[in-house]
């Protein structure tokens, strides 16, 4: 079994951060996006990774080899961004005939990854959305089978949407009808895209078992990702390193809190993860991420994204400040 991890995209929605860090590499409870993917199947016994590289690429390689000792870990290379039908199709030499798991680079899932693997079917994740006309829709039998998927219709006819994991066994069908579409220009919003060789794959008689995820963390923009950082503090607990200094502080848990901080006359939480690094003085945080090698002096801070080697000083504000950046609100 190997998976393909797709962690080519732009990330537009969470500029500024984005400019200079991958989304997958997003801070999140005290971990990352693609770390907390990688633990998952890891611990189910995967060992095989082919990541999709393309944006910020060399940061992605980076991580991976500092970051996962032991896996063995492919790079390919999406020089254009033509969607992810297009970035699962350039993994097929390496692939070859192999089942998959297809996980995308920006889905937190909670699901029983082992009992995924075990099964003998070819299995798809799906949740119940409110407006599934974003997603990737699945139309379900009464079994559990998957009779139809549709990329992003206007018209849904079902509100369970495809939530970016797939188990495929039938993997030679799958490049199959992904280089057939790739030949034939079948796009989606000007991409190619895996739902469409999904559903190619369906007509030729492959049979999809849905299963369905406890929750999804949805990490696409700065909202969703400090609401995901909060609920993930609360499922992981609070995680402090030893290495750190503290005068005066008062800490409301959950928080995550990383090496080497200091943390002087200021209240920290509830809902707060802080990177390595990072100096913060009579201040508030709550319900936000900091980065590392952050400098906050003198500020109240709620439900803000602050990058890295970033200095900030004076005054309450709600903020969303990319890496590399002074603000003095005084």
């Amino acid at each position: 079994m190997k998976a393909i991890i797709p962690v080519a995209g732009a990330g537009t929605k969470l500029r500024p951060h984005t400019y200079t860090q991958p989304k997958a590499l997003i801070p999140i409870a005290g971990k990352t996006v693609l770390s907390i993917i990688v633990d998952q199947l890891r611990s189910a016994g995967i060992n095989d990774f082919v990541f999709v590289v393309g944006y910020l690429g060399d940061k992605i390689q980076d991580y991976v080899k500092e970051t996962f000792e032991g896996i063995n870990a492919s790079f390919v290379l999406q020089g254009e961004r033509e969607g992810l039908g297009h970035a699962v199709m350039l993994t097929k030499e390496i692939v070859g005939d192999d089942e998959v798991m297809i996980v995308l680079g920006d889905t937190i899932c909670e699901y029983d990854v082992k009992e995924l693997l075990q099964s003998s079917a070819s299995l798809l994740g799906i949740k119940k959305v409110d407006d599934p006309r974003s997603f990737g829709v699945a139309e379900v039998d009464e079994e559990g089978i998957i009779t139809k998927v549709v990329e992003k219709p206007q018209i849904p006819k079902s509100n369970m949407a495809l939530v970016g994991i797939y188990k495929i066994k039938e993997s030679k069908m799958l490049f199959e009808c992904l280089e057939a579409n790739y030949r034939e220009g079948v796009k989606n919003r000007d991409e190619y895209s895996l739902t469409d060789a999904l559903e190619c794959m369906i007509t030729k008689g492959t049979r999809f078992q849905s299963f369905k995820v406890l929750n999804w963390f949805d990490c696409g923009n700065k909202e969703s990702l400090l609401e995901s950082n909060s609920t993930l503090l609360k499922k992981f607990g609070t995680s402090i390193s030893p290495d750190h200094r503290f005068e005066n502080v008062i800490v409301v848990e959950p928080v995550s809190i990383g090496k080497n901080c200091e943390i002087k006359n200021s209240i920290i939480g509830p809902n707060v993860a802080v990177g390595d690094n990072t100096t913060i003085n009579y201040s508030i945080i709550k319900e936000s991420i900091i980065g590392s090698y952050a400098d906050l002096f003198d500020i109240v801070l709620e439900e803000s994204l602050i990058g890295s080697d970033t200095e900030v000083k004076g005054e309450t504000r709600s903020l969303n400040i990319g890496d590399n950046t002074e603000i003095d609100l005084g």
